[in-house]
């Protein structure tokens, strides 16, 4: 993860426990939890507006017919 072996992330933890304390890292946790689902949800939204404009702008493949 981000090229961190165990014992970093294990070291980052306990800076983050430290300067935080136990009782505020489910907030944060929920916090950020809340935050990547609507920017997921955002993300989301729009790719599917884009697709939508794209189909309806795609100009039709001409037909077609036999010439007289």
């Amino acid at each position: 993860m981000f090229g961190m072996g165990g014992t970093e992330l294990l070291v980052v933890f306990i800076i983050i426990l430290l300067i935080f304390g136990p009782s505020q890292i489910p907030k944060m946790a929920r916090g950020l939890g809340q935050a990547m689902r609507e920017f997921r949800k955002a993300q989301n939204e729009i790719t599917d507006e884009m697709r939508s404009d794209d189909s309806k702008s795609a100009p039709k493949p001409p037909e077609n017919k036999p010439l007289n």
